[in-house]
């Protein structure tokens, strides 16, 4: 892939953040269930809506989820948990109670974390003296 946009970082984190939800649930070694399966009747499901299930992902989607999530490893701790929680769709709002920051604040340590990981995908690496807003014009104008 040619040069990365902080869009496409974006886009691609939260796909992945929607393939971690259609994976199984982990359950404990060991569990099972005992009970034997029930079969519905023709007469139980008369009247029911139907049950839809999405598909699960592909080995692809699997594999572009993990390297997504790998692109976390680059920020602070405090700024992956946050491009994480907006990636899955969290509101603005549980996010600052949670992470203790102001709307503005949280918002600009969003466009930093992004423009952290844009800058490492194009292969370089964000100057480490010199502001955010710098760093995330760069990403931005790139």
């Amino acid at each position: 892939m040619g040069e990365w946009t902080t869009a496409q970082v974006q886009d691609r984190l939260e796909l992945a953040a929607g393939v971690m939800r259609q994976m199984p649930g982990v359950m404990p070694q060991g569990f099972f269930n005992a009970w034997p399966e029930y079969f519905h009747s023709f007469a139980d499901k008369v009247g029911q809506e139907p049950q839809m299930r999405r598909p699960r992902p592909s080995p692809r989607q699997i594999t572009q989820a993990e390297e997504a999530m790998l692109w976390l490893r680059w920020l602070e701790k405090d700024d992956a948990r946050l491009v994480w929680l907006r990636a899955n769709g969290t509101p603005w709002k549980p996010i600052c109670w949670e992470l203790g920051l102001s709307r503005a604040t949280a918002d600009r340590r969003h466009q930093y974390g992004l423009a952290v990981i844009v800058w490492r995908l194009n292969g370089k690496s964000p100057p480490t003296k010199r502001s955010m807003s710098y760093i995330v014009g760069r990403a931005q104008a790139e």
